[in-house]
C-alpha cells in the first residue's frame, strides 16, 4: 500500500529534527522527495544546514537528483520564496520540475507568510497545505512563537522533591535529582539558544550554565547557547561571558527576540521563576521530582514572592507528559490556554 502524506510528513518531521540544535536562529526544516510512479520509494530526505547552508528542500532536491522530476515534495514549512543566506527553496522547486508539494504550515515570517506557497501555485504546481499541522507545530513551536510575537519561547526548569522544596533552609540545593534526570536537563539547554538565571543563583551556586552531554549527541557545529543573568553577575563568575538583563519579564523577553533568541531556558532561582510565572510569560514548565521529602516548611520552595489568595485564584495548567527519569519523575506542563494541539488530543 502506498505510503500517505501524513506518513511522509512525519518522515520529514523526523529529518528536520536532526538539526534542531544546529540551525537556530533558521527553523530546524525537514523535506522528503518522492519520486513520481514509486510512492513506496524510501524517499530523498533533507533538513536544513546549519546556519548558513541550504535549506531542507534544497538538501532533499540535490539528493534526489533526477528523481525529483515530477515528483511530490514534502516540506514540513512553507518553502522560501526571498533571497537570504540561500537563494528561493521556491525558485529550486519550479526549476527542478516537482508536480506537486505537500507544506505542513505556512510559514509566519513576514519574508514568506504564503510568497512562496503562491509562487508554486504561479508555475502550475499543484501544492496542499496543513499536512500533519498540529505535529509540525510543536516541532516548530519556539520558531512559530518568535516570529509570531517577537519573543522566545519560554521554557521554566524547576527540580523539587516531593514535598515542592528546592533547597535547605542552610541554602544547599545541589543534587536533588539523580544522574538521568540531570542529563536530561542538559538536553533542555542543549535545546535552548539562551540559559537564564538571576544574579542570586549565580552568586550562591556558580553555575557554569553550559551544555554538558557525551560526545556524539550534539552534532557537528553545535554552539553553546547564550548565558544570561537578571541581574548583575560577580567578575569571576563561572557563567561568563553572559548577558546581563534588566527590567520587567516582558522588556527581557523582547531584548532577547530582538538579539534572535528562539528558546530561553529559565533555570533560577525561585524569585525569578515567580516573576515570570506571575506575569503570565512560561510557555512551558518542566519540573523535575525527586523520591525525597524535607518534611518541614522552613526548606524553601519553588517560587519566592506572593502566591494566589484564594483558592477561586489558583493558577492551572494541563500536565501534556509524565517521564520517569532513573528514580525521578519529569512532568511537562503547560499553561491552559496555550496547550498544544499534538499533545492535548485536539
Amino acid at each position: 500500500m502506498a505510503t500517505t502524506d501524513i506518513e511522509r510528513m512525519r518522515q520529514a518531521i523526523t529529518a528536520g529534527d536532526a538539526s534542531r540544535r544546529l540551525v537556530s536562529p533558521r527553523p530546524w526544516v525537514g523535506a522528503v522527495v518522492v519520486p513520481a510512479g514509486d510512492p513506496d520509494h524510501v524517499g530523498f530526505a533533507g533538513a536544513t544546514q546549519g546556519r548558513s547552508g541550504p535549506h531542507a528542500e534544497v538538501v532533499a532536491l540535490e539528493a534526489a537528483g533526477a528523481g525529483a522530476v515530477g515528483a511530490t515534495l514534502y516540506a514540513t514549512l512553507e518553502p522560501c520564496s526571498h533571497h537570504g543566506r540561500t537563494g528561493p527553496c521556491a525558485e529550486a522547486i519550479i526549476e527542478a520540475r516537482v508536480a506537486r508539494v505537500v507544506v505542513g504550515l505556512v510559514d509566519p515570517d513576514p519574508k514568506v507568510a504564503g510568497e512562496g506557497i503562491a509562487s508554486l501555485r504561479a508555475a502550475g504546481i499543484e501544492v496542499e497545505v496543513g499536512v500533519a499541522a498540529a505535529e509540525v507545530e510543536r516541532q516548530l513551536l519556539p520558531y512559530l512563537v518568535h516570529r509570531r510575537t517577537g519573543r522566545p519561547y519560554v521554557v521554566l526548569k524547576l527540580a523539587a522533591t516531593l514535598d515542592g522544596r528546592t533547597a535547605a533552609p542552610d541554602g544547599t540545593s545541589q543534587w536533588i535529582t539523580g544522574a538521568e534526570a540531570r542529563l536530561d536537563a542538559h538536553r533542555l539547554r542543549a535545546d535552548s539558544d539562551v540559559v537564564l538565571a538571576g544574579a542570586g543563583t549565580i552568586r550562591a551556586d556558580d553555575p557554569a550554565l553550559t551544555v554538558r552531554l557525551p560526545d556524539g549527541e550534539l552534532g557537528v557545529g553545535f554552539e553553546q547557547p547564550q548565558r544570561a543573568v537578571l541581574g548583575h553577575a560577580p567578575d569571576g563568575a563561572r557563567a561568563r561571558p553572559l548577558i546581563e538583563l534588566s527590567g520587567s519579564p516582558a522588556e527581557v523577553l523582547d531584548e532577547l527576540g530582538e538579539r534572535g533568541a528562539l528558546q530561553v531556558l529559565i533555570e533560577g532561582g525561585a524569585a525569578v521563576a515567580h516573576e515570570f510565572h506571575a506575569a503570565g510569560l512560561v510557555d512551558r514548565y518542566v519540573v523535575y521530582l525527586a523520591p525525597a521529602l524535607f518534611g518541614g516548611d522552613d526548606a524553601r520552595g519553588l517560587f519566592a514572592g506572593p502566591g494566589s489568595p484564594t483558592i477561586d485564584d489558583l493558577w492551572r495548567g494541563a500536565i501534556t507528559s509524565v517521564a520517569h527519569l532513573g528514580g525521578d519523575l519529569r512532568i511537562d506542563l503547560s499553561p491552559a490556554h496555550t496547550i498544544d494541539p499534538a499533545t492535548s488530543g485536539a
